[in-house]
């Protein structure tokens, strides 16, 4: 092989991998959840642990969604029913049923969710914006991102974690 054709060769395999490297700053990696019939997704790194379902202690005089709370490795958190929160009626656990932990700074709460659906990577480019039918900053809902074949509401973790109890 040439002198010439190793440069070219070089230069091309140079450019791979530097359009890989822009291509993954491009993604947005979440985990996806089903409340009800609908899928939500929150950023992986939001996430400190994801645990199948066990018992929590109940607190009296919280809004009904908030289902009480446990203890985590020493620390007290609170517990929250998504389906309650979301409006939803109340369901039983089901073997699918788990609790994620999520984290924002200092703020850290669990959340009960129907069932988890799978890690997605999305482009950034298929990521719109909230509807327009919700209200500005005051909404739960960070984005709308598109795959093939559905729509996942992304949602954004500190209003999740907002204390209004």
């Amino acid at each position: 092989m040439s002198d010439k054709l190793k440069q070219v060769l070089s230069k091309q395999s140079k450019q791979q991998q530097n359009e890989s490297i822009d291509q993954s700053d491009d993604i947005v990696q979440l985990v996806g959840f089903i409340i009800g019939e609908e899928e939500y997704a929150i950023p992986i790194l939001s996430i400190q642990e994801i645990i199948k379902p066990f018992t929590w202690t109940r607190v009296p005089q919280v809004p009904k969604y908030v289902m009480g709370v446990f203890n985590l490795r020493g620390a007290v958190i609170p517990l929250i029913d998504l389906r309650l929160k979301f409006g939803l009626s109340e369901k039983k656990h089901s073997d699918e049923t788990r609790f994620i932990v999520m984290k924002d700074r200092d703020d850290v709460a669990g959340f009960v969710i129907d069932r988890l659906t799978m890690a997605i990577r999305i482009k950034k480019g298929n990521i719109g914006p909230a509807p327009d039918t919700v209200n500005g900053d005051n909404t739960m809902i960070d984005g709308v991102g598109k795959q093939e074949d559905k729509i996942i509401t992304i949602l954004k973790v500190n209003k999740l974690l907002e204390r209004d109890f």
